[in-house]
């Protein structure tokens, strides 16, 4: 269950960070108004950094823990 849950988490890390390469951009629309998010120019690289250390740790978690 652990393991699938932090492969899960680093490719969502990926995903997030690829998108933020991407789209300089993203307005979000509520009942407020519209919202402007500008990501950082260092966010796109430690997403994808990160989420490739996470999905290579869930390789090293043994498929049954003993507890």
């Amino acid at each position: 269950m652990w393991r699938s849950f932090f492969l899960a988490v680093g490719i969502t890390l990926i995903i997030v960070g690829t998108e933020c390469l991407v789209v300089d951009t993203a307005s979000m629309i509520s009942e407020g108004g519209s919202r402007s998010v500008t990501p950082p120019a260092w966010a796109p690289w430690s997403m994808m950094s990160t989420g490739a250390v996470v999905i290579l740790y869930s390789f090293t978690i043994p498929k049954r823990m003993n507890t």
